[in-house]
């Protein structure tokens, strides 16, 4: 919690736990780069290992982690295909583009899930005028339609489509953790149709910095050199690995208590006049609510509530958007309330 705020921008804002810290401090390090800090490799071997892959590259965050996933499926330029409102198309600066020369086309899914049927009719093979799909891209959960999870059975679905066309699959896993402790769902069920997934560490997990790719040790191999060619290599980077092993031993099964704060404040918005929301929507730790008519533009009703004492955060000016995570607790919860309380009445015109 921010000082003086209540801090519900995301679960970016997390601090590291003491326990991370001490691990940070007392971490052996070496030359990541060549191989040598044993706390990455370390890091590496239980995040393989949580998914159930072979191997797994630390890289400083998750866009980098989509980017590297990316470029190396779709070496050579094509198609990616991805659902319309997904965080690599829409929030991660064109990178896939401007990079990998690769086009996204998207898919309208329903809560970010996308249709099999259409996700087999966007597939298209190289001809004189269009690009042939290298990937098709799952979002898991789902930012902007609100933390939602995407079902095991569509995945598979897609992922029969993938292996029908020659396409990789890949899981932009970045909270695929609070998917796993809401359906109780094992990571390696959802990595097993895929050929790539990464998840991170911050956000819920906790920790300061970075994220995991994994997939195959070639692909892995293949991904390290682009991470190097890229600006990601890092040295003795031990130092924040230390808190990712924490991030993945400890910090994975309390996610529930995020989704239960989720819960308790969607219940509590649903019961204010002006809110649109609805509390069944709410599976993970991400709130996503409207306004009903007569609000100024939401950029002015976030200043306002900062001004309150209430940190959130607005998407595209369409939504407004809350996160739960581990330093905002059941009462941090209940002051968010009587902040919204007290305040939306006086914005609304």
């Amino acid at each position: 919690m921010t000082a003086d705020k209540q801090n519900f921008i995301s679960d970016t804002v997390t601090r590291p736990t003491e326990a991370m810290y001490k691990a940070m401090a007392e971490s052996p390090v070496g030359d990541d780069v060549h191989g040598a800090d044993p706390t990455v490799n370390r890091l590496e071997e239980l995040a393989a290992e949580k998914v159930g892959k072979e191997a797994a590259l630390y890289v400083p965050s998750g866009i980098m982690g989509n980017l590297l996933a990316l470029g190396t499926h779709g070496s050579g330029g094509g198609e990616v295909i991805a659902e319309a409102l997904c965080h690599i198309h829409n929030f991660e600066g064109g990178g896939c583009s401007r990079v990998w020369g690769l086009h996204v086309r998207t898919v309208l899914g329903e809560r970010g899930a996308m249709d099999p049927d259409d996700v087999k009719a966007a597939v298209r093979k190289r001809t004189t005028h269009t690009g042939e799909t290298k990937v098709i891209l799952i979002e898991n959960t789902h930012n902007f339609h609100g933390g939602a999870i995407i079902p095991l059975e569509n995945i598979k679905a897609i992922r029969r489509i993938s292996l029908e066309n020659n396409a990789r699959l890949h899981i932009d896993g970045a909270r695929m953790m609070n998917a796993c402790v809401a359906t109780g769902i094992k990571p390696s069920e959802y990595a097993a149709q895929a050929d790539s997934v990464m998840f991170c560490l911050s956000k819920g997990l906790s920790a300061p910095v970075g994220s995991m790719l994994t997939g195959s040790a070639d692909f892995i191999a293949e991904a390290r050199v682009t991470r190097r060619m890229i600006g990601g290599g890092m040295r003795q980077v031990g130092v924040i690995a230390a808190a990712g092993i924490v991030a993945l031993t400890e910090m994975v099964d309390r996610l529930a208590d995020d989704h239960a704060n989720a819960k308790k404040l969607a219940e509590g918005l649903a019961e204010i006049d002006s809110v649109i929301i609805d509390p069944k929507d709410v599976e993970t730790n991400i709130i996503i609510f409207r306004l009903k008519e007569g609000f100024p533009p939401y950029g002015e009703v976030v200043q306002n509530l900062k001004n309150n004492g209430l940190l959130i955060s607005s998407m595209a000016d369409k939504v407004l958007r809350m996160v739960t995570h581990k330093d905002v607790d059941a009462e941090d919860v209940d002051k968010a309330l009587a902040i919204l309380r007290n305040s939306l009445p006086e914005m609304q015109r």
